[in-house]
């Protein structure tokens, strides 16, 4: 049951983060240019919100990351999730419901040459949009959600991060113990050794 919570936020995550990386590759938006008949340049999702890949990846990252960390980490990890995935969702909300110049200016100036807001403002007779900024802010408030449940349940969350430590200290003990030839001479790793398995290294 401890692990039911971890494993369905570690999943949203990962799922929610491979899709906004995805949405980043995509068109968001098409752009009519006024000044030459005809002519549309697509938007990307990267270029419309920059900010898109970098934080789909960071939250792939904490989903990882996740599976591993001690419950500190977790907390921490949690709250940042959060964030990333408000930032990304207020972002692609304002593309989707307002689409500002900032959106496709550098779009149009590559196309172009012209800059400055009101002179590619000016330049674009209309815009159209894809489903991928509403599809992208829904993944941004999944990855949000995941935050939340990620905080919420943390303190039933088993230590991974604890057990790893447990098993590779477990394992030098084995190495170290009784598989240990007992004629050589003992040197003041042995000691360090006993006394890590709690054991009187001067008996």
């Amino acid at each position: 049951m401890t692990r039911r919570p971890r494993s369905l936020a570690v999943l949203m995550i990962l799922v929610a983060g491979a899709l906004g990386v995805i949405s980043s590759t995509q068109t968001w938006l098409v752009v009519t240019l006024a000044s030459v008949e005809g002519e549309q340049l697509p938007v990307a999702g990267a270029d419309a919100v920059p900010v898109l890949a970098p934080l789909s990846l960071a939250a792939l990252a904490l989903g990882a990351a996740l599976t591993i960390v001690g419950r500190v980490l977790v907390y921490a990890f949690g709250v940042l999730t959060g964030l990333l995935g408000a930032v990304v969702a207020v972002a692609s909300a304002r593309v989707a419901i307002d689409t500002p110049v900032e959106t496709y200016a550098s779009t149009v100036t590559e196309a172009t040459g012209i800059t400055g807001p009101q002179a590619v403002r000016d330049l674009v007779s209309s815009t159209a949009l894809t489903p991928w900024p509403v599809l992208t802010a829904v993944v941004a408030v999944v990855i949000v959600l995941a935050g939340v449940l990620t905080l919420v349940t943390a303190h039933r969350w088993t230590g991974s991060g604890r057990r790893y430590r447990q098993g590779v200290a477990d394992d030098a003990t084995e190495s170290a113990g009784p598989g240990a030839d007992p004629s050589r001479p003992r040197d003041a790793i042995d000691s360090w050794d006993d006394l890590s398995r709690g054991e009187d290294p001067t008996s």
